[in-house]
């Protein structure tokens, strides 16, 4: 068992789902005094994912993590080893029927929900110029990010937010809902509310991360922001690039948008709309699909 100041005499056995920006919220359901029982993560890239810190910190104490799916027959030896509740954040495999094995799953969404279900949401929040932003924690339910709905913690997005903050503003919006979570389970549990309308938004497509150079400056910079590192998709020259971060400026002038008007070693200065972007880290398909990193 864990000491903290939050402990309390009914302190929940748990298993958590997740990856290194799921940590916060194993952290502070370890540090509420719950116990845990498991850890399922999943094959990552080191790239776009990470779960060295999870892994290292189960390892830390003792307890088993898990690469593959969860399946009912891990359900059910959860259930066997007396889990009370299933944590599921950031995990791309749809959950089983865990009613008939435990008494309770619950999962962490990246959206102020019912609005902006679905699996990578934060992205259109910042195509969208979204004024706030959140996390949810709601019951695990057949369909995806659809269960009642315990608690919520909100924040507001800024006019220059990026992926990378607002992924980061998440992680620790999320350590503080957990820690509320862990602190009053039962209570948040019985009392959760049903979601009502709400919206669905897909996984974003290859069309919203091209970067259209006939538009404004501040709409082309808006799409970088919004990918960060998942890159988004440029034509150069008749070739495809993919383009991580940018700046640009308003000038007039008197090019066709799309037009490379400058470069300097690998930067690249295109004709937009209303002024400049200016390619500053960017990567193209080589044969054999290697890619080359401009910076």
């Amino acid at each position: 068992m864990f000491y903290s100041p939050y402990l309390r005499a009914t302190t929940m056995r748990f298993a958590i789902t997740g990856v290194d920006r799921s940590f916060s919220i194993f952290e502070a359901f370890l540090q509420a005094g719950w116990e845990p029982l498991k850890v399922f993560t999943a094959p990552v890239d080191d790239y776009h994912d990470h779960h060295i810190k999870l892994v290292t910190r189960a390892n830390a104490l003792k307890i088993p993590i898990q690469l593959s799916r969860i399946t009912d027959d891990d359900l059910y030896q959860l259930g066997a080893a007396g889990c009370e509740v299933l944590v599921v954040s950031n995990y791309g495999w749809r959950i089983g029927d865990w009613a008939r094995y435990l008494p309770h799953a619950i999962n962490f969404h990246p959206s102020l929900l019912p609005d902006a279900r679905g699996p990578y949401p934060m992205v259109r929040a910042i195509l969208r110029a979204e004024p706030h932003w959140g996390v949810t924690c709601h019951k695990v339910s057949a369909e995806f990010d659809a269960g009642d709905i315990l608690t919520q913690s909100a924040f507001a997005l800024q006019d220059d937010e990026t992926l990378d903050s607002l992924n980061l503003k998440i992680e620790i919006a999320a350590g503080r809902l957990a820690g509320r979570v862990a602190r009053d389970f039962k209570t948040l549990w019985a009392q959760a509310r049903p979601q009502e309308g709400g919206s669905y938004w897909g996984k974003f497509t290859d069309a919203e991360r091209t970067l259209d150079f006939n538009q404004p400056v501040a709409d082309i910079l808006r799409v970088v922001r919004a990918f960060g590192w998942i890159e988004c998709l440029a034509r150069l020259d008749r070739h495809t690039v993919y383009v991580r971060r940018a700046v640009g400026w308003v000038e007039a002038h008197a090019h066709q948008p799309g037009t490379v008007v400058y470069e300097q070693h690998r930067q690249k200065v295109v004709a937009v709309a209303d002024g400049y972007v200016g390619l500053i880290e960017w990567s193209a398909l080589q044969p054999g699909g290697e890619r080359h990193i401009g910076r």
